[in-house]
């Protein structure tokens, strides 16, 4: 009970630290992804926070399997440095005691990470594909923003102001590029506001400006001043949002059992498969001789995590282009995970291995012989 007791705690606060420090990091990434896309002009500035919400949920079933790979592991590890595994082990603790404690830790956790792969993961996906549509779909004016040069929605104008709408609801210092049929118009107003008419179009006024109208390349331009200037706004045309595999939701998946259907089932299947075999794989993993380095097995335990997870992802695609059957794709990366963790709890457990062992029974009697007279 006390063994169980200190290994519950042990793995609990390694785990949190774990989580908090990756869930850290997958936000700096994925803010600094959606930054730059936000700087290309890609994606709208006022949704930056919204796609960071919703990546970060994608994202969460890889994060939580590495908490639980890396928080038994660590724990363990910690155990071996301050040689609290050779007082188990000297109290007649076998290594397979650490099974159940593990199990008993990771099933939890593997529940949570098979329903935040099988349905919230998508529902983040869908979502952000949706919003990204709703963003497409706005009009030119619902584009604009102060201070900053926006394109319209057929790639034709340019719109830049430079203060937003004041109390009269006009902007100020308004810029307005239009490019068609090989001539630029360049429009430039000292304040503008947007109205609407009785037949639902919407136009925007411009006041007090210029127009500058030519053929770029030549010197044929013609200037004109304006007090007023109507401006029509082109309604965008609404697509719909095409999802991918991965946004689609898991009950569709299984209603159209395509190739890619199929594939992206098995990789929702094999993920908390796979943080379960992980968790495991960690017990033998964690072995740390205290005079030697302390980061090796940490190194090797993630090169292990990144080919695991290639494999996982390569059986999908196999799946998905036909190579490969449904039940072979599934089980083959996770069957091998398993020889695998069996093997390294093996090699752990038995003291003179079976490959060494008709080396030493044909020894022993060479040695003997020679001790003879």
């Amino acid at each position: 009970m006390i063994f169980r007791r200190a290994l519950q705690r042990e793995f609990a606060h390694t785990a949190a630290a774990v989580f908090i420090g990756l869930f850290a990091i997958l936000i700096t990434v994925v803010l600094i992804r959606q930054l730059g896309q936000a700087a290309g002009g890609r994606v709208p500035a006022d949704a930056v926070l919204a796609l960071i919400g919703y990546g970060s949920l994608a994202n969460l079933p890889i994060v939580l399997t590495l908490t639980l790979f890396l928080g038994v592991l660590l724990s363990l590890s910690r155990w071996y440095r301050d040689s609290e595994m050779v007082v188990w082990f000297a109290a007649g603790m076998p290594l397979t005691a650490w099974i159940m404690p593990v199990l008993r830790f990771a099933v939890p956790l593997v529940v949570v990470i098979g329903g935040a792969t099988l349905f919230l993961s998508p529902w983040a996906q869908k979502q952000t594909a949706d919003y990204r549509e709703q963003m497409e779909n706005r009009d030119d004016t619902q584009r604009v923003a102060p201070g900053v040069f926006r394109e319209s929605s057929g790639a034709k104008r340019v719109f830049f102001v430079e203060v937003g709408s004041g109390e009269d609801g006009k902007v100020r210092n308004v810029f307005v590029t239009d490019e068609s049929k090989d001539r630029l118009t360049v429009v430039v107003a000292a304040q503008g506001s947007l109205r609407g008419d009785e037949n639902g179009e919407r136009y925007v006024i411009l006041e007090q400006g210029r127009r500058y109208d030519g053929i770029p390349g030549t010197a044929e331009y013609r200037v004109m001043t304006f007090e007023r200037y109507r401006l029509r706004i082109d309604s965008p045309q609404q697509t719909t949002a095409s999802y991918r595999s991965k946004a689609l939701p898991t009950r569709d998946l299984l209603a159209k059992p395509d190739g890619r259907a199929l594939g992206e089932l098995s990789f929702r299947i094999g993920t908390p498969l796979a943080a379960l075999l992980l968790a495991v794989l960690a017990i033998p993993l964690s072995f740390v001789n205290p005079r030697a380095g302390r980061t090796n097995n940490l190194l090797l335990a993630l090169l292990i995590y990144l080919i695991y997870n290639n494999a996982v992802i390569v059986c999908q695609s196999w799946i998905a282009q036909g190579k490969l059957g449904f039940v072979a794709g599934v089980l083959l990366p996770h069957l091998i995970a398993l020889a695998l963790v069996s093997f390294m709890i093996y090699r752990r457990l038995v003291v003179t291995p079976f490959w060494r062992r008709r080396a030493v029974r044909t020894l022993a009697p060479a040695a003997g012989q020679e001790a003879q007279p």
